[in-house]
């Protein structure tokens, strides 16, 4: 163990620890966590560096932060669980569930549409603002009354700040409670996760403070206007800093506003590495954790404009977005705005998990990401 990093550490995965001392050493990482969960034992569980950008505080064992689009995992996770218990059909319109969605052409998107990212409801086609995501009625009514950007189930289209309107609409008509809730009471809680949507004021002093990427490199005034990477990555624009507010910490942002750390990822994800069962909790069976690579889409995403292959509420893994991964592994996956990610291989009962404060840019992971990810695969091998 060196000094710059804390934790738990089993001899294999030694490397590991080194790479993210030798990370923080660079600058290249602030603070960060990391976690890897074999057979639903931790072997790996290390965090290091800074929760802020003046380093003045040291990330600590109970650092949690904003974890972007890695939140989606335990949404989708949500929407799973019911899909098991027979609350929620996979394969039925959404408006079996959500009538008003039925609207300009809907009708037929299904369930798995909206996990699968290929709904063809991106983003908003009318504009909002920030604001208008801290009102659910608002941001769910204008959701189900738009057409569709494309035929649904034909691509996957990254719903990257409404998955957790359209997802958590179905969690509150199906489940009766909010999707905020049925984490904290579903999953979190039987499974002792440190992880919510949104962030309790009481919290406030243990959140890392997120260090922005760089700009987006996507000239979007040069794209055409109903182009749907612009439509969705514009209305509204993303602002790192807006994490820090109490107004976003106290909203319940499925897509983006999840609080937690790689611990806490990794014990909430492991269930889908585990035959279902996890912290002995069975949350899902054999057959619905099969459904999640269930093939929707395979292609370049309209949105993000990389090749996707898009399972049932996650990606399945490629040597093109995983290139740490090898090729015949069967791996679910997503990851979050700055390098962030949580990744499930059922075959090797193995979950691990990658949280940071300082972001790069993209949602697939980056350098560091990467870097990790091949020597856990290393250690594993």
């Amino acid at each position: 163990m060196t000094a710059a990093v804390h934790g738990h550490v089993t001899a294999p995965f030694d490397k590991v620890a080194k790479a993210l001392a030798e990370e923080i050493d660079s600058g290249n990482e602030v603070g960060a966590s990391i976690a890897v969960d074999i057979d639903g034992e931790t072997v790996l569980d290390i965090w290091g560096g800074h929760a802020d950008e003046a380093k003045s505080v040291e990330w600590g064992e109970d650092t949690i932060i904003n974890v972007w689009s890695s939140t989606k995992t335990v949404t989708s996770l949500a929407a799973l669980i019911l899909a098991d218990r027979g609350l929620l059909d996979l394969d039925a319109p959404v408006a079996t569930y959500w009538p008003e969605f039925a609207t300009n052409g809907k009708h037929d998107v299904r369930v798995r549409h909206l996990l699968s990212h290929t709904s063809g409801v991106a983003g908003w086609q009318e504009p909002v603002e920030m604001a208008d995501l801290y009102d659910w009625d608002k941001a769910t009514s204008l959701l189900a009354a738009q057409a569709p950007w494309w035929e649904p189930g034909t691509a996957s289209g990254y719903q990257a700040l409404n998955f957790g309107f359209l997802i958590g609409e179905l969690v509150r008509r199906t489940a009766g409670m909010s999707l905020k809730d049925f984490v904290r009471d579903e999953i979190a809680g039987p499974l002792e996760a440190d992880f919510q949507i949104g962030a309790r004021p009481e919290d406030a002093g243990r959140i890392a403070e997120l260090i922005p990427p760089p700009p987006f490199d996507i000239p979007f005034d040069q794209l055409p206007e109903d182009n749907p990477t612009r439509k969705t990555l514009t209305n509204p624009a993303p602002e790192a800093e807006v994490a820090h507010t109490a107004a976003w910490r106290e909203s319940e942002l499925g897509a983006v506003n999840g609080h937690g750390n790689a611990r806490s990822l990794a014990r909430m994800l492991s269930p889908i590495s585990l035959g279902g069962t996890a912290n002995n909790v069975r949350l899902l069976t054999q057959p619905t954790i099969e459904r999640i690579f269930d093939v929707q889409s395979h292609g370049p995403d309209l949105v993000l404009m990389v090749p996707l292959k898009m399972g049932i509420g996650l990606a399945i893994g490629t040597p093109e977005v995983l290139p740490f991964m090898p090729p015949e592994e069967k791996v679910c996956f997503w990851g979050g705005w700055g390098g962030s990610m949580v990744l499930m291989n059922p075959e090797r009962r193995t979950t691990v998990a990658y949280v940071m404060n300082k972001m790069g840019q993209g949602t697939l992971g980056n350098e560091r990401t990467a870097r990790y990810g091949a020597l856990i695969y290393e250690a594993l091998s």
